[in-house]
């Protein structure tokens, strides 16, 4: 691939992440307002039409990494696993 071509393909990339972004924020605005709907009527779940909507609260109990290798620094290092990741970015 020429550098011409690379060029092109950098700024395909580009324009397409730019809608990508535009998309997911109009998404996060039409989620939000059917959420204040939601919250507006007092419920955590309606019918819409064909359309089951929820925003129930859900609760998540997760191990502090960072409280558990202050308080247990042995133990937290020997199941400590060490990765290598490859990162991509167009600048």
């Amino acid at each position: 691939m020429s550098t011409t071509e690379l060029e092109g393909k950098c700024r395909d990339l580009r324009q397409l992440q730019s809608l990508i972004e535009e998309a997911q924020q109009e998404a996060e605005a039409i989620k939000d307002s059917i959420k204040a709907h939601l919250t507006a009527q007092g419920v955590d779940e309606l019918w819409a039409g064909e359309y089951r909507v929820s925003w129930k609260p859900i609760t998540t109990t997760r191990i502090d990494g960072k409280a558990f290798q202050q308080a247990f620094p042995e133990v937290a290092q020997a199941f400590t696993k060490t990765t290598t990741t490859r990162r991509f970015c167009v600048a």
